[in-house]
């Protein structure tokens, strides 16, 4: 495919539309639901309008809207406006489990309303988070059939798009997007799309007009998380300063903001300073326990000597893997060259499901460990084809190409993911720098050993 314009966008970002993080299902949070009325009988409603538990502003949105939907249970648009503060609930804790008390406000809607067009979008959107993107597509599309414009509706088949591997149903889907109205979502997705096309130039200046237009929202969290894929832009070229600088941004907006504060904690275990890393990563997975932390957890205590200590952080990366994140399970087991076979499974069934850029890289990882270098490579060109400038899928390429006996160009490789960042990813680089140190009777040897 050709290069886009430099309006056409997509991401998987979701940005402050979607709630969707690459990442996660989980089962519904405890809450306590509150009692049953006349109006309230069925699993839905008692699910949309449980107890949100906290304090915060958004919890006390939500216990309004839930008062107000009591006294109006006909009013359609009620529920959708507690659908959509569930969501913002689900993206300021990072537990993907709200999407489900959003995803009930949304049925409850639909079946006051069957063709309600913002209904439809509110569950397309759950639909994403519960990674059944075939449904979210569909949901989408009945929803754009009655209005063409429904920026909502665009964004969730954008990303579903991108998801399921029809990059350009994706890119026309954002494009339409970025027409109607040039916002947070659309800047976001232009920047995505961008990095995804290896321009970290115009990724930048978009993700720039992103942060001004999301500048004046009474949400804080979609602009925090816009700044931290920023800062992430400089951190993949290995601008320390400039990410970290990105992130203390982002925690200015939003305090404590997880993926801010695990940010900041690569920035941390570059430097060497693997104790400060432990305290923020041991904040956030206190808020927001994800997998992706876990892992980078458990590289901190390593790091910093407590054995044990990262043992039981991989162990929660196996727990929430399962759980629902199969995605970073994969990649972690390939990654630290655990269980190949449950590897590969786990990668192999996501691929099936969403064959985007990082599902085929970490395939492509599963593939190698596995031993089949073949299908490895293939994955691995899959994952490069639009020219993303990430270290790891560098590393990989390079990786697989030494093992197949393509020692100039996987030296090559090798030697591009660590200088864009020389601490990418600790396994990663430190497996890459000992393949650059290595003789080339080491690569002939450790080729025949991943075809047995």
């Amino acid at each position: 495919m050709s290069r886009l314009k430099l309006g056409s966008v997509i991401m998987v970002l979701l940005a402050a539309l979607t709630g969707c993080k690459e990442k996660q299902e989980s089962a519904a949070p405890t809450a306590q639901a509150a009692p049953a009325t006349k109006e309230a009988r069925d699993d839905n409603r008692l699910l949309a309008l449980a107890s949100p538990g906290g304090q915060t502003a958004v919890d006390q949105q939500i216990r309004q809207l839930q008062e107000q939907v009591l006294r109006s249970p006909e009013k359609v648009e009620m529920w959708l406006a507690l659908g959509q503060e569930w969501i913002r609930k689900a993206r300021g804790t990072g537990d993907p489990g709200y999407y489900l008390n959003a995803g009930a406000c949304a049925e409850v809607a639909l079946k006051l309303s069957p063709d309600q067009q913002l209904a439809l979008s509110l569950k397309g959107m759950v639909l994403l988070n519960a990674h059944r993107f075939a449904d979210a597509r569909t949901f989408a599309e009945t929803a754009l059939k009655q209005d063409a414009d429904d920026a909502l509706a665009l964004g969730v088949l954008s990303d579903a798009n991108l998801e399921l591997g029809d990059f350009e149903g994706a890119a026309a889907a954002a494009q339409r997007m970025m027409d109607l109205k040039p916002n947070l979502p659309a800047y976001g997705r232009a920047a995505h799309l961008r990095w995804l096309q290896g321009d970290a130039a115009a990724a930048k200046q978009f993700y720039r007009m992103a942060i001004d237009a999301g500048g004046d929202s009474r949400d804080a969290e979609p602009l925090a998380w816009m700044i931290v894929q920023t800062a992430m832009l400089f951190w993949h070229e290995g601008d320390v300063e400039g990410a970290e600088a990105g992130f203390d941004t982002a925690l200015g907006k939003l305090e404590g903001y997880p993926p801010a504060l695990m940010g900041k904690a690569r920035v941390a275990l570059a430097r060497g300073e693997a104790r400060r890393a432990v305290e923020l990563l041991e904040r956030a997975q206190a808020q927001s326990p994800l997998a992706e932390t876990a892992w980078l957890l458990g590289d901190a205590r390593e790091a910093a000597g407590d054995v044990q200590g990262a043992q039981a952080a991989y162990a929660e990366v196996t727990r929430l893997g399962k759980q629902g994140d199969h995605l970073t399970l994969a990649l972690f087991l390939a990654t630290k060259d655990r269980e190949p076979g449950e590897a590969l499974r786990l990668a192999q069934a996501e691929h099936g499901a969403r064959p985007n850029v990082y599902v085929e890289d970490a395939y492509s990882w599963a593939l190698y460990r596995a031993g089949k270098l073949t299908e490895a490579r293939s994955a691995s060109d899959r994952a490069r084809a639009l020219g993303t400038k990430d270290p790891r899928l560098q590393f990989h390429a390079g990786a697989i190409r030494l093992a197949q006996g393509e020692t100039a160009e996987g030296l090559a490789l090798l030697k591009q993911a660590l200088s864009l960042n020389p601490e990418f990813d600790v396994s990663g680089a430190n497996e890459a720098r000992k393949l650059l140190a290595a003789p080339p009777s080491r690569h002939a040897a450790v080729t025949e050993a991943r075809k047995e």
